[in-house]
């Protein structure tokens, strides 16, 4: 299976397209010790949401490792932060520009595309068919899309970034009594907050987000330093993560009490 799928009884969809770790042997073989790290990886989110089972949401999370195929960019490559540096959609070097292939092994155009059929087109396939599933039974949807990255990358950003980074592509992915709702029960705590800042979401985020036809996404970026170690091997810190889970089971419960779960 190219994912892992749980189907919920509410309307909401949890999305993590970043927490695979496998990649095939046959990609593994053109790439670098690099690559192997992972180091990128939205490590150990699916941990970290465990709760959602409780609530009875959706929860769709990937196999593959980004570095093989990136589920949340668009098929077609094209960059979402125009004259901002970006990986792509067959990434070729990590975040810290870490060669990912070896000399003369960079993936092609028709390995990109047999990439998108083999890894990407199962799980976008997957996540638009639950989308319609709850919007045929609710008639309309929360799409939450679930990541993590290290607090300082100074390629993407300058300085530390803040704790938790939430994206609507500007207002236009969801309706703003969402977003607002979501994002009040984040505030007052111990975690700095943008909203529509250096991530405003993804391909997911804004391909899926159709408010007018009754489906609400929202992409939240976490820093890891929020629950886990930053550095190899990357470890889970429960006595961390149990304190930013309170504040995300109110942010997620929010989500279902606006879409009338």
């Amino acid at each position: 299976m190219d994912y892992q799928f749980k189907a919920g009884s509410i309307p909401l969809l949890v999305s993590m397209p970043h927490v695979g770790t496998d990649i095939p042997d046959d990609v593994l073989a053109a790439m670098t010790p690099a690559a192997v790290d992972k180091q990128d990886t939205d490590w150990h989110l699916v941990r970290l949401y465990e709760f959602l089972g409780e609530m009875g949401a959706s929860v769709l999370s990937a196999r593959w490792s980004r570095y093989v195929i990136d589920l949340n960019r668009p098929p077609e490559n094209t960059n979402l932060y125009p004259g901002q540096d970006t990986t792509g959609l067959c990434p070729v070097d990590t975040f810290h520009r870490e060669p990912l292939y070896r000399e003369g092994r960079t993936p092609d155009e028709a390995e990109v595309k047999r990439r998108l059929q083999a890894y990407w087109k199962p799980y976008h396939d997957q996540l638009r068919s639950e989308l319609d599933r709850l919007l045929a039974l609710h008639g309309r949807v929360v799409l939450w899309d679930a990541h993590s990255i290290a607090s300082v990358v100074p390629r993407f950003f300058e300085g530390k970034l803040p704790d938790l980074n939430f994206g609507t592509a500007d207002g236009k992915s969801c309706a703003a009594g969402l977003s607002d709702a979501i994002v009040a029960r984040a505030q007052g705590g111990d975690y700095t907050i943008a909203v529509n800042g250096r991530f405003k979401g993804g391909h997911i985020t804004r391909f899926y987000g159709e408010p007018a036809r009754g489906v609400h996404a929202i992409q939240l970026e976490m820093c890891q330093s929020t629950y886990m170690d930053e550095d190899a091997p990357y470890g889970y810190r429960a006595d961390l993560a149990a304190q930013v889970q309170q504040p995300l089971r109110a942010m997620m419960q929010a989500a279902a009490d606006w879409v009338g779960a």
